[in-house]
C-alpha cells in the first residue's frame, strides 16, 4: 500500500458516500442464518456495533486536533461513515431478528468503559496515538472479522452491506497508514522518551487500564464464534508489514509500540500479558449495572431504520 495524495482521496471520499436506503433490506436471504450461528452472531454483531462508536469517536477527536484542513474534511467523513456502519449492522440485525424495539442492544461492561473514557478523554489524546491504534483495529476489522464474517454468512444482504463498509474501510487505511508515515519524519518530536511520559500521565494509565481488557474480551469472543486465531494473527501482521514499509514508518515509536503489544495480546502464550488482563476483564464483567458509567447521548440517534 503506497502513501496517497490526502486532497485526491478526500475527493474520492466525498463521491463515495452511500446510505442505507441504497439497500433492500427486505431482501431475500434472512433465513440463511442458521439456529447454530444465530446466538453467537447476535453477541458478535452487538460487539461490533458499538465498536464501530469506538472508531467514531476516535475520529472526531482527531478532526477537532487535525493539523490542517485535508485531515480534519477527511477525519470528519470518517466519523459519519463509522456511525453509518454500525446502523448497518444494525438493521442486519433487526433484518436476523435481533433486535427488541428499535433500541440499540447493551454493551458488554468492558466496551461501556472504553467508551466512557473515550467521551471524556479523547479529545486530550494526540493525534499521533489515535492515528496509529484506529488503523491497528481496522485492520483486525477489515482483514479478519469482516472478512470471517463473509465467509460464514450466506445472506447476500449482508455480503452487499459489507462490501460497502469495506470500501470505506479501505480508505480509513489507506489514511491511517499515510499519515503513520509523516508521523515518523520528525523522529525527535515523537521520541519514545516523550511518547512514555504522555502515556505515563493519570488519564492514559486509565486509559490503558480499560483499553487492554476491551482488547482481550474481544479477541476471545470473536474466536468463540469461530475466526481461526492464525487471522488474528495474520491480520497483526498486515499491520505490521504495511506500518513499517518505510524507514519512517518504522522509526515511528507509536508504530513499535502498538504493533509489538498487538503481537502479545493475540498471543494466549504471551502469559505475563494475559494473566493480569484476564483478571482485569473478570473484574470488569462483575461490575452491576447500576454502577456503570451512563450512556453517551449519541446512543439514542442510533438506529437501524434506512434514512437519505
Amino acid at each position: 500500500m503506497a502513501a496517497i495524495d490526502l486532497d485526491r482521496m478526500l475527493d474520492k471520499v466525498k463521491a463515495s458516500q452511500w446510505a442505507l436506503v441504497d439497500i433492500d433490506w427486505e431482501a431475500p436471504g434472512a433465513d440463511l442464518i442458521t439456529e447454530e450461528q444465530w446466538p453467537k452472531l447476535r453477541d458478535f454483531m452487538i460487539d461490533l456495533v458499538w465498536i464501530e462508536h469506538v472508531g467514531a469517536r476516535g475520529f472526531a477527536a482527531m478532526a477537532k486536533n487535525a493539523p490542517d484542513e485535508t485531515l480534519r474534511q477527511l477525519y470528519h467523513y470518517f466519523h459519519a461513515e463509522e456511525q453509518r456502519h454500525a446502523n448497518a449492522e444494525m438493521a442486519l440485525m433487526k433484518r436476523w431478528g435481533m433486535l427488541e424495539g428499535d433500541t440499540l442492544p447493551e454493551p458488554n461492561n468492558n466496551i461501556r468503559l472504553v467508551v466512557d473514557w473515550l467521551e471524556k478523554h479523547a479529545d486530550q489524546l494526540p493525534n499521533r496515538v489515535l492515528g496509529t491504534v484506529i488503523p491497528a483495529l481496522e485492520v483486525a476489522l477489515d482483514g479478519a472479522l469482516c472478512q470471517f464474517l463473509l465467509e460464514t454468512v450466506d445472506d447476500p444482504v449482508c455480503h452487499e452491506a459489507f462490501a460497502k463498509i469495506n470500501d470505506d474501510e479501505s480508505r480509513h487505511l489507506g489514511v491511517g497508514f499515510t499519515v503513520m508515515e509523516l508521523q515518523g519524519h520528525n523522529q525527535a518530536s515523537i521520541g519514545m522518551v516523550r511518547f512514555m511520559g504522555k502515556m505515563l500521565k493519570p488519564h492514559m494509565l486509565l486509559g490503558l487500564s480499560v483499553y487492554f481488557p476491551l482488547l482481550n474480551k474481544m479477541r476471545d469472543n470473536v474466536i468463540k464464534v469461530g475466526l481461526p486465531e492464525e487471522k488474528l494473527y495474520g491480520a497483526m501482521k498486515k499491520f505490521e508489514k504495511i506500518g513499517g514499509r518505510t524507514e519512517h514508518g518504522r522509526r515511528n515509536p507509536i508504530f513499535r509500540f502498538v504493533s509489538r503489544h498487538s503481537r502479545i495480546m493475540v498471543d494466549r502464550r504471551q502469559k505475563l500479558y494475559h494473566t493480569p488482563v484476564d483478571l482485569m476483564v473478570r473484574f470488569t464483567d462483575m461490575i452491576p449495572q447500576w454502577a456503570l458509567p451512563k450512556k453517551p447521548s449519541w446512543v439514542g440517534d442510533v438506529s437501524w431504520k434506512p434514512t437519505d
